[in-house]
Formats: C-alpha cells, structure tokens, sequence
C-alpha cells in the first residue's frame, strides 16, 4: 500500500517529466514542475520513505536478480 506522499511524489514527477518533454527542462513551468517534483520527494523522504517506494525496480531488473 502506498502512501499519499508516494502518490503525490510520482504524480508530480510524471506531470514535470511530460513538461520536461513538451517544452524543454529550461521551460519557466517545466522548472516550476520540477521543483514541486522535487519538494514532494523531499517530504516523502523526511517522512521515512525510501527512494525505492517512489521508483520500484522494473520487471527486467527484478527477473535478473532473481537469475542471479
């Protein structure tokens, strides 16, 4: 189950990339987006959430360790 930081946090981060992508990273709101990518993260981690609950390793990763 994930948390509502979580959520908030990879929300944020998908609506800065897709800015990113539109209009460029120099963008004023694709910066403004990142920004609040950022401080959301930011907040998820102060709350005790690791980087991995925000990004979750891609089957293809899971699969090799498992090989391995």
């Amino acid at each position: 189950m994930t948390s509502a930081l979580i959520d908030a946090a990879r929300a944020a981060q998908h609506r800065a990339a897709r800015a990113a992508s539109a209009v460029g990273p120099a963008h004023p709101l694709a910066r403004l987006l990142l920004t609040a990518a950022a401080l959301a993260a930011a907040a998820a981690w102060d709350a005790g959430h690791r980087v991995t609950d925000l990004h979750p390793a891609r089957r293809h990763q899971r699969e090799r360790q498992a090989r391995a």
